[in-house]
């Protein structure tokens, strides 16, 4: 299997690298992965993750919930009565920031098409992308909705879109300088760039350290502070306008951790230290278990 090693950090171009943690993948193989750090700027990243035409396997579990929309277990069925809320916010956030009540949406990373199908039902013209087979056909079954590959974002018209989401993507992609790029040119000017990633600086990352289930190697290959993404944006002719907490995450990020942790009473555990990380991000939101940023162009 061919693996990714990052021998120049992709921020700053820093070639001093450090251990940072060893991480478990508790969800799919069991192996190992090092998180590293940027002696320079401080960007975390997992090392030798398989690279992304090789990745596939790692995402092969019918418990994957984005790819596969399961409701097996109390935590899926949680993960499930909040993304019905969280759909609601987050078509508002669109609204809101945008000023738009209906125009172009590009949503990356689309999953099982949930937020691609309320936007549409709201009057948007939605463009969808999603990497998975699987997720593609069951967004086609339940919302009847075309959802292009990956490889349809290159052809997609300059200064095309009013909006692009990326919830919970970002941390995925593999050729992050080139996503960046692309997602510049496809937006309309002054369009707005919504990311969702979670937040390794958060309370509940701090708390349970290379347990933290959000860190989920080797799928998630970056790991952004909300000082290392504003860089970013900054880096790639964006402005970031907001930052907004995700407050839920936390519950069934630590229901997760709890789990793989090998505890008892993991539901119980982790919602406690969800209502703690809960009210850790209500006097500093940049605390917040996941972090969703807003930017426009400049």
């Amino acid at each position: 299997m061919n693996r990714l090693q990052i021998d120049r950090c992709p921020l700053c171009g820093g070639q001093q690298l450090k251990h940072a943690l060893t991480c478990t993948d508790h969800y799919a193989s069991g192996e190992q992965f090092e998180v590293c750090s940027c002696v320079q700027c401080g960007f975390l990243f997992t090392q030798n993750v398989p690279v992304e035409a090789e990745i596939g396997k790692y995402y092969e579990t019918p418990d994957y919930i984005s790819h596969s929309d399961t409701h097996k277990g109390l935590m899926n069925r949680v993960y499930h009565w909040v993304r019905r809320w969280m759909l609601l916010q987050k078509a508002s956030l669109v609204k809101h920031t945008s000023r738009l009540s209906e125009g172009h949406l590009l949503d990356y990373g689309t999953g099982t098409g949930y937020f691609a199908d309320i936007m549409t039902r709201k009057g948007w013209n939605v463009k969808a992308i999603e990497k998975n087979p699987k997720a593609r056909a069951f967004a086609k079954q339940q919302f009847d909705l075309e959802v292009d590959a990956e490889t349809a974002l290159p052809a997609y018209t300059d200064a095309s879109f009013d909006v692009v989401t990326l919830w919970h993507v970002l941390e995925h992609v593999e050729h992050l300088n080139e996503m960046w790029r692309t997602l510049h040119r496809v937006l309309k000017e002054k369009g707005v760039l919504i990311i969702a990633v979670p937040n390794p600086t958060s309370y509940d990352a701090m708390k349970y350290g290379e347990w933290w289930a959000a860190y989920d190697v080797p799928r998630h290959l970056w790991h952004f502070t909300p000082s290392v993404i504003q860089q970013f944006g900054a880096k790639h002719g964006f402005v970031l306008e907001e930052e907004r907490p995700m407050p839920f995450d936390a519950f069934y990020v630590s229901m997760l951790t709890e789990k793989y942790k090998g505890n008892r009473l993991s539901f119980i555990r982790g919602m406690w230290t969800g209502t703690k990380a809960w009210f850790s991000a209500l006097n500093k939101k940049e605390r917040s278990s996941s972090m969703i940023y807003v930017f426009r162009k400049k």
